[in-house]
This record gives C-alpha cells, structure tokens and sequence, in this order.
C-alpha cells in the first residue's frame, strides 16, 4: 500500500532512500539519475538568469508520515539548515495518530496594482472607474485569451484611496484568478494594458503596474491535532501553549516563531521551484495585517486536553509555468509529490509550515531546541574540517560528549584519532 508512513527512513543509505521514493512515486530511471546527480544542466542555467558562471548545490531531503486530507505524501524539501526534515517528519507522525492534516486553499486570485497621482477630482475619478468596471474586466480578460478558456482571468476590480505627504493615490486593484500559475507575469501585463484607460478616465498620471505579493485573496489552511499522549502528556501541552502565547503577544519572538514556520514552506518552494521571496514577503507581511505582527498559527486546547494548532497564510505557488517548466529536479519534486493544481501544493506547504512550527514548539517547550539542531550542527563542523564519511560520526559524538560544539575542537578530535592511528 502507498503509505509515506516508513519507520526508519533517515536511518537507510542515500540510495535505498531514494529507491523508495522511485518506487513510491514511480520515477523513471532517468528521474533518478537526475535526483542522484542533482544537476541542472548549464545550458538551462544560463537561460534561467543573466551573468551565469556555475552551479550551486543544496541537499534534497524527503519529510516523511505526512497525511494531508487522507491522502499519503512524501514531502521534498531542500534546505541548509540542520534538523528541519526530521523535525517536520516527526511532527507529521504525531499528528498522523489523530487523522493527520486538513487542509484548504482558496481560488488562486492575485491582486495587481495600478498607482495613480495627481487626479484632479478623486470622486468623480472613483465613479469614472467603476462606471467602467466590466469593460475594464473584459479588456484585461482580452490580454489573456487562454487563461479565460480555462476558467481564470480577470475577476473583479476595486479602488482605494492611500494618503501620503505628497498627497493622495488612487490605486485600483485587478484581482485575476491565475489557475496553476503563480501568475505574476500576467497579471502585471494586465495592469501594464490597461493603464492608458485608467489614466484616461481619472486624468491622473500612472507609475507603477505591478503585482502585489501580499496575496491575501489566495490564502491556504491547514489544521491537526496532537493529542497529549503521543506528544509527551499535559506538562507538554502547557509548555507548548506558554510557547505559543509568548509569540501570539511580542513581535520580537512572533518573527522567530514565523520563520520557523518559513523554513517548512520553503524547503519545499525551494524543491518544487517556486518564488521564495514572493512567499516570505507575503506571509510575513500578512502577519502583521492587523498592525501588529503576530503568530501565522494558532494552538487551543480541546476538552479532553488535547492540542491543536492551524495555520493560514497567503500561498501564491504554482505547477505551471516559470521554474517549474524549465528546471529538471523541481518537475521531479511536483512528480514525488503527486500534485498537479497549485491549490493542492499550497495545502501541502501549509500542512509543512504548521508541522515544522509544531516540532519547534514542542522542541522549546521541552529539552529545548539546541538538542537535535546541535547534533546535526556538529555533523556539518565535523564535515568542515576534513573528517571523512568514516570519522564524522567519533568527532561529533566526542563533541556532544565534551559539550564543545566548535570548530576548534573538531580539528583537534580530529588531529588526535588520526595521529592516534598512525602510532
């Protein structure tokens, strides 16, 4: 049975690892290789962007036990940092024993921004506008004749009005549903087509047309429970909600607690090719929505003492177009998934960001976060200075042992065996 539920995976070799992921998601050989290799070849590198010399590689890492609206998923993250995987693994099999993740997403509707200045009469502006509101629509719709034969396109216009020093804007917003896209090329071309119009009809002067990333019309939710018993019991469960108040009441924790959550969701942006920036701007700008910046999860807890904890966000990820058509691993990574709308995918990311802010929590709340992050930081020092596959693992458990995590150290633990050997 198709289960991403695998005791003992971490514990596997690199490529029994990956043979089960083969099998799981069925990968071709080819596939494989790719994922082996982890290239991306340099002729689609230097069409990516501008200026290429080279290559940069990061870990490909699968998250396992996740189980998104009854259905299995294994999880491809790529990340640098140390102990995100297994926390977020970890976190997914707890909340597996209570039914695991629901989740939701919103159509996919992103907004762009047409700024105005200098409009004589604001009102007469506003009426203008919306007395032309359908034609608007339509004409954006004509830029776009495809994304409308597919259901999307233009779906509605609004205006509003900022205040500066310098004076008012009028700022009209286009909301397009983008389908699978994240759709930044085209809702900017949209707004780019129908300037002329809105600088004709308000007789003001247009700058920018340009998407907005707080996209808050394209939100995604996941929620889960973690019962007591399979997280640690009641002294657990308060600790965890200490932790989450902490950072729901002062800024200067929420960030940290916010960028936890980010390093779930962008390990797997990162892996299935999606805009990282456009995501972080967008999430943690939603957060401080209010005018305050606050917590992207909330925990409670339920009558028999049991936690839960959902998150909501603005998603504007995609399985079409961009990265995802031309990069090789980032297909791959679509294809292990088993996702092809970009609703799904923003489920699964939200499922990701709310497990990785559980496993943090519960991290803090109880030996504190340094314990598993430490190890996996010792085995990178280790690796630092020279150790071999075959001596990593000494250097780092006499480090834990001595609680002398640095790179001085490691050299020196490193020195001694292999002098040791020698004599």
């Amino acid at each position: 049975m198709r289960t991403s539920r695998i005791p003992g995976f971490y514990n596997l070799p690199m490529d029994e690892r990956l043979e089960i992921v083969k099998e799981f998601a069925g990968l071709t050989d080819e596939e494989v290789e790719v994922l082996r290799e982890g290239k991306l070849p340099r002729e689609v590198a230097d069409h990516m962007i501008e200026n290429v010399i080279g290559l940069y590689s990061l870990p490909f890492a699968i998250a396992t036990n996740f189980l998104i609206n009854g259905k299995d998923y294994l999880i491809p993250m790529v990340i640098e940092e140390p102990s995100v995987v297994a926390a977020a693994s970890n976190a997914a099999k707890m909340a597996r024993d209570s039914g695991g993740f629901e989740a939701e997403a919103t159509d996919s509707i992103m907004i762009s921004q047409i700024q105005v200045v200098k409009v004589p009469d604001l009102e007469e502006a506003i009426r203008r506008i919306m007395a032309e509101k359908d034609k608007l629509i339509a004409a954006a719709n004509e830029m776009d004749p495809l994304l409308t034969r597919l259901g999307g396109g233009a779906r509605d216009l609004e205006v509003r009005v900022v205040g500066t020093e310098a004076g008012p804007m009028l700022i009209v917003h286009l909301l397009v549903d983008t389908l699978d896209a994240m759709g930044a090329n085209t809702v900017n071309t949209m707004a780019e087509g129908l300037a002329p119009t809105i600088e004709r009809l308000t007789g003001g002067k247009v700058y920018l047309r340009i998407i907005s990333n707080l996209a808050d019309r394209r939100l995604a939710r996941a929620k889960a429970k973690f019962s007591k018993a399979a997280i640690g019991g009641e002294e657990v469960v308060e600790g965890i909600m200490w932790a989450y108040r902490f950072a729901k009441y002062d800024p200067y924790r929420a960030a940290t607690h916010n960028k936890g959550i980010m390093n779930g969701i962008i390990a797997v942006a990162l892996a299935t090719g999606q805009d990282t920036r456009a995501l972080e701007a967008g999430a943690h700008s939603y957060a401080a929505r209010s005018g305050k910046y606050t917590t992207l999860t909330n925990y409670w807890v339920d009558d028999n003492g049991d936690l839960w904890g959902s998150i909501e966000l603005p998603l504007a990820v995609g399985t079409v177009g961009g990265v995802v058509r031309v990069h090789p691993i980032a297909k791959i990574a679509l294809k292990i998934l088993g996702v092809e709308r970009a609703r799904e995918l923003a489920m699964v990311m939200a499922s990701v960001g709310l497990a990785q802010n559980f496993a943090a929590l519960r991290a803090l709340a109880t030996e504190g976060i340094q314990a598993g992050h430490m190890k996996l930081h010792a085995r990178n020092i280790a690796m630092s200075v020279g150790a071999s596959p075959s001596e990593v693992d000494e250097v780092v458990e006499r480090m834990i042992r001595e609680r002398k995590i640095n790179f001085e150290r490691a050299k020196q633990i490193l020195e001694e065996m292999r002098s040791g050997k020698k004599a």
